[in-house]
């Protein structure tokens, strides 16, 4: 396993981090000896958020965290203040109120990584970051992100801190995967393009990955012509992905390990900190992750890759 930091922990981060979106209470004997396998691999950090299950996945997480007594090893990462049937939650009500809630359900008193689920660009970055800057004193929060905003908002963000000796946004967690999607997977979602990462690059800002593997898009269980999944279709199929996903089969071949395991080391070889939320449902799938954790890609293979240097 391969790790890095993100300021305000006490600990590096490992490059795969267990997303556990599909986590209920009922499932905790079989995700929890999920978890086990992945710490043994040298893991050390989950992803939860407010919204995931109706609150099951953070239920679970805390479950399994009481039962192994293995709070101060792992890194948490919740979400909050995702926008409802009334419309965006971006302000310091709506986090107050369901961080007071995910703590709770995950039986801690801090979790390390607090992200902001969506963005809402009608609210000013200042109270934002002044809101989240009291769970920081608090003990509350170790550091603050965000998930699904474009990266001018963020730099915004952290000029204002950074200007007012408030502590800023210290990750991002946006779409990144070797297949590139034609609209958003959900509507206000955000995918890291090539201007987001030449930034990511600058800054080296840590990007943590959800959707890394493009939901199985380079599994082998889908063609051109293959067509039954309406929204895999509507997100990734492109004449450049197929090439994408050629040239990774290819590749593939060539080192030996699969498709699926160079999409996913493209992620992890970028040149600024990456994770990959990757959501093995068993062991089988976890190996193969944590195997392309050891797979390295130069700079000319990873613009080969994507097709970014025939641009």
């Amino acid at each position: 396993m391969n790790y890095f930091e993100i300021p305000g922990l006490h600990q590096p981060i490992a490059q795969l981090m267990m997303g556990t979106d599909y986590y209920k209470p009922e499932l905790l004997d079989t995700v929890g000896k999920l978890l086990d396998e992945y710490v043994e691999l040298g893991g050390n950090a989950v992803d939860s958020a407010y919204i995931y299950g109706g609150g099951n996945s953070e239920e679970t997480i805390g479950l399994w965290l009481e039962s192994r007594g293995n709070r101060d090893k792992i890194i948490v990462l919740t979400k909050g203040a995702h926008h409802n049937a009334n419309g965006p939650r971006v302000n310091k009500q709506a986090i107050d109120e369901e961080f007071a809630v995910s703590l709770k359900r995950l039986r801690t008193d801090y979790v390390d990584l607090y992200a902001l689920h969506r963005d809402d660009p009608n609210v000013p970055v200042g109270p934002i970051i002044e809101a989240l800057n009291e769970h920081i004193a608090a003990g509350r929060m170790r550091a603050i992100g965000v998930s699904n905003w474009s990266h001018q908002r963020i730099q915004e963000a952290n000029d204002y801190a950074a200007a007012r000796g408030l502590v800023g946004f210290s990750f991002s967690s946006p779409n990144l995967s070797l297949a590139k999607p034609n609209e958003p997977f959900w509507a206000g979602c955000i995918s890291a393009d090539a201007d987001a990462c030449a930034w990511h690059r600058e800054k080296q800002l840590p990007l943590l990955s959800w959707s890394s593997q493009a939901r199985g898009f380079f599994t082998g269980l889908f063609t051109p012509e293959v067509r039954d999944n309406a929204d895999l279709v509507r997100v990734f199929y492109s004449d450049d992905n197929w090439e994408r996903y050629r040239r990774a089969e290819q590749l593939g071949k060539e080192r030996g390990v699969s498709t699926i395991q160079i999409a996913l080391a493209y992620v992890l070889n970028q040149p600024f900190p990456t994770s990959a939320l990757i959501g093995p449902k068993n062991s089988a799938e976890l190996q193969s992750c944590h195997d392309a954790t050891s797979i390295k890609l130069t700079d000319a293979e990873l613009t080969w890759l994507d097709l970014s240097g025939e641009r």
